[in-house]
């Protein structure tokens, strides 16, 4: 199988919108400030934008769409052709595993990422009385993200460059199998075969 143009623009343009979005989510999340209530003598939770969230969310979409279609190109590894043996295909081996789990790791960082930061303390507080703390998310979750949405990247191209080394397309290769091409004595055995016959 020969790499595909088109599958490598898509993988790599989907992981760099993801890893922007991810940046995006890290720079923008929620913040929160205690403020009193107009209105009576209690606090509460004064949130800034929600952006991150729809960042992070985007980011998840984008990844999984990106790894969809290497591994529905290259029938992830398990429902394909024969490969051949030798180092492509231990290549191939170790770069699925690896994409894989930087995949799984970045998925789970962008949509608990994006989850925490949707979320915001409801409750109130009197105030002086009590310590009202806002819940909001740690800094380096969306990072976390977007780093292992690059190694994600990584670890597809390679798999897809040394999976498309090792597939043979359907054929296998044999070693010393078949008819052999070498001279026959066929005219020999028959000239010796008249011979015998006078």
């Amino acid at each position: 199988m020969a790499i595909s143009i088109p599958v490598l623009v898509i993988v790599i343009s989907f992981h760099l919108i993801a890893f922007v979005f991810a940046v995006g989510a890290e720079r923008r999340r929620s913040t929160a400030t205690v403020v009193p209530d107009e209105y009576d003598e209690k606090t509460y939770c004064l949130y800034g934008t929600d952006a991150s969230t729809v960042y992070g969310l985007s980011a998840f979409g984008l990844l999984l769409i990106s790894q969809t279609v290497v591994n529905g190109v290259t029938k992830c590894l398990c429902f394909g052709r024969g490969m051949m043996g030798g180092g492509s295909t231990t290549c191939a081996i170790f770069f699925f595993i690896f994409s894989w789990v930087s995949f799984l790791g970045a998925e789970a960082c962008l949509l608990a990422g994006s989850a925490r930061n949707a979320y915001h303390t409801k409750y109130r507080a009197n105030f002086h009385i009590e310590h009202l703390s806002c819940t909001t998310l740690r800094k380096g979750v969306f990072a976390a993200g977007a780093a292992l949405t690059l190694l994600s990247m990584v670890g597809s191209i390679m798999y897809y460059w040394s999976h498309s080394k090792a597939d043979t397309g359907g054929w296998e290769k044999h070693n010393n199998e078949g008819l052999g091409m070498t001279s026959s004595s066929f005219a020999e055995n028959q000239q010796q075969q008249k011979g015998s016959e006078f």
